[in-house]
């Protein structure tokens, strides 16, 4: 059925499979972001799986092509994929896939403990988290032991900003319109700047963030709220971020700064205080999100695994996703794997982004 179909019964057992999975509550697993993908995707669809006396056994949101190539709902920026189904289910991969009639579904964000898909996935990832779980004062004690440098920078940088910018303050959840768009402009800028696809420069990327920004009571939609986050100076925003929270995990989406400020590190002190509004608000972890960066080594307190590749069904279809996927597939995973190929691309990028801003 189309996400939109899903009704209130529907709602109440995804969650109880969500709960009963024992896994993080992550935003991007639960039936407000599928639905929200819904609004935006026209291939949008959930798998209903029907147990004997029409129990349901779960439930696997997807989007689907026009030769039966299936992708993860909101591939390309949803950072926790998987169906979600009863221990008793009784499925294998290719027979779910053979039911929604598609040849192929791709995922490059796994979640851990996917047993159907994860025989399918060709590499794995780490996703650096945040445990807060014990309160913040217990998070900033552990994070002054193992990144003492870091965490006297950061905070002698947001003193310095106060002291020759003006008063700095922060809010957890801002509700004014105008700093996400500002946000959405540092972040295309960002990308541009270094040479990478700008996914605000797509529509159906740029209205499903408005839409889940526009909608973001907790008591509203308690699986999956937007939360935009905005570091201020006097009235001037300097840095923001916009992700999803559960109940009990906020998962780190769209970050992005002004550059005029970047010598204090905006970006920093803004994950810093977020971390403790977070925490305060009942937030137990927070997921940075796949991918090597300094900031989250220096952040994290562990990681989750999240897993990439595609479960394909033998037939003439199966061989055209193959044609189309697998060789960029394959020429990404082989230069990230050599730091010294990854570096000579991401200096190519920077390149590029430099001459578009000329």
């Amino acid at each position: 059925m189309r996400p939109g179909a899903l009704d209130a019964g529907h709602i109440e057992r995804w969650r109880e499979l969500r709960a009963l999975s024992g896994t993080p509550a992550n935003p991007f697993m639960e039936p407000e972001f599928t639905r929200a993908v819904g609004r935006v995707r026209p291939g949008a669809r959930v798998a209903v799986v029907e147990g004997a006396g029409d129990t349901v056994l779960g439930f696997f949101p997807y989007e689907r092509g026009p030769l039966g190539q299936g992708r993860a709902i909101g591939l390309g920026v949803s950072d926790c994929q998987g169906p979600v189904l009863a221990p008793e289910h009784g499925l294998t991969a290719r027979e779910l896939l053979r039911a929604c009639s598609l040849a192929s579904w791709e995922f490059d964000n796994l979640e851990a403990g996917q047993t159907l898909f994860a025989p399918d996935a060709t590499e794995e990832f780490d996703s650096p988290v945040l445990d807060i779980g014990q309160g913040y004062a217990a998070y900033e004690k552990a994070l002054r032991a193992g990144s003492p440098k870091f965490f006297r920078t950061t905070t002698a940088k947001e003193r310095r900003l106060a002291r020759q910018a003006g008063e700095v303050r922060f809010v957890f959840d801002e509700r004014d319109p105008a700093a996400l768009r500002t946000l959405m402009e540092w972040k295309s800028a960002q990308y541009r700047r270094t040479g990478r696809r700008d996914r605000f420069a797509k529509e159906w990327i740029s209205t499903l963030v408005r839409q889940l920004a526009a909608d973001h009571t907790p008591g509203r939609t308690p699986g999956c709220s937007g939360v935009l986050s905005v570091l201020y100076v006097g009235d001037r925003p300097v840095a923001a971020h916009f992700g999803l929270r559960s109940r009990t995990v906020l998962s780190c989406w769209f970050p992005a700064y002004d550059t005029d400020f970047a010598k204090y590190s905006p970006g920093l002190v803004l994950h810093l205080r977020m971390a403790e509004a977070a925490a305060g608000a009942g937030i137990r972890l927070l997921d940075l999100g796949r991918g090597a960066a300094e900031y989250k080594d220096a952040l994290k307190t562990g990681n989750l695994r999240v897993g990439e590749g595609a479960s394909v069904r033998p037939g003439p279809r199966a061989a055209l996703y193959r044609l189309g996927r697998e060789p960029s597939r394959r020429a990404h995973s082989f230069v990230r794997n050599r730091p010294r190929l990854a570096g000579y691309a991401q200096r190519a990028l920077n390149q590029v982004g430099r001459l578009r801003d000329r």
